[in-house]
Parts: C-alpha cells; sequence; structure tokens
C-alpha cells in the first residue's frame, strides 16, 4: 500500500490512483465478454445466452440485444440477464471497435469522463 493515502476512505484512494471500483471492474469483464461473444471472438456461441432485438429502434446502437421475460429469481441475476440492459445502453461508438482493445480503451474513455458509473446503477 503507498503510505501517504493509507488513512483516506476507499472511494478516495481509488480516485487518486485512477483505478476502476470492485463492482465496475465486473461490469467491465461482463462487457468485454459480450464483446467477443457478440463479434465471434470468443468461443461460446452468441445462439447460446444471446439475440439480436428483432423489431427496429431508432436509438442507440445497432446490436442491442433482446431481454426475454424470466420468472425465477435465479435466472434474474444470471450474467446474461444482469449485463444486457448495461450494454443496450452503450453508444454506437463503444459498440463499433474493430478489436478488444479498442473497445477497452473506448471502456476506460467512458470511465474517466464518469458515464460508466450511471450504467453500472442501471444493472
Amino acid at each position: 500500500m503507498i503510505p501517504d493515502i493509507r488513512h483516506l476512505p476507499y472511494e478516495v484512494r481509488l480516485s487518486k490512483l485512477s483505478l476502476w471500483t470492485l463492482e465496475d471492474r465486473r461490469v467491465r469483464s461482463h462487457l468485454i465478454e459480450v464483446f467477443k461473444i457478440v463479434h465471434g471472438l470468443s468461443p461460446i456461441k452468441f445462439g447460446t445466452f444471446f439475440e439480436i432485438r428483432q423489431y427496429d429502434c431508432t436509438r442507440g446502437h445497432s446490436l442491442k440485444l433482446h431481454k426475454s421475460r424470466v420468472r425465477t429469481d435465479l435466472r434474474q441475476h444470471f450474467f446474461t440477464e444482469r449485463i444486457i440492459n448495461v450494454w443496450n445502453s452503450l453508444d454506437e461508438y463503444i459498440i463499433s471497435a474493430t478489436s478488444v482493445n479498442s473497445f477497452k480503451a473506448r471502456l476506460q474513455k467512458l470511465y474517466k469522463d464518469e458515464s460508466f458509473p450511471r450504467l453500472v446503477k442501471s444493472m
């Protein structure tokens, strides 16, 4: 630990060191995994967990995912159900990244602009 900031609260230490909170890191890793699945960069097949919205939507990006209704509490907290709202709220600029590294960089920029915590709250 850095001695100068030892006495500071957790949130202040994170901001001074420009680090993500644990909750934000979890959401970020989920978004990266969804990016890989959607773009075919993961061994997991897209149709296993997700489907693209069939109806035309004039807002947001072109890769919006369909969120189905769930009947059980267990399914409600499953990875795919938790992350769909966050994924659908991302901008076209972020979704249209050409590689995983550029997607990560765009998420980092969103985090620095302090828009990312708004996305996590919607989760």
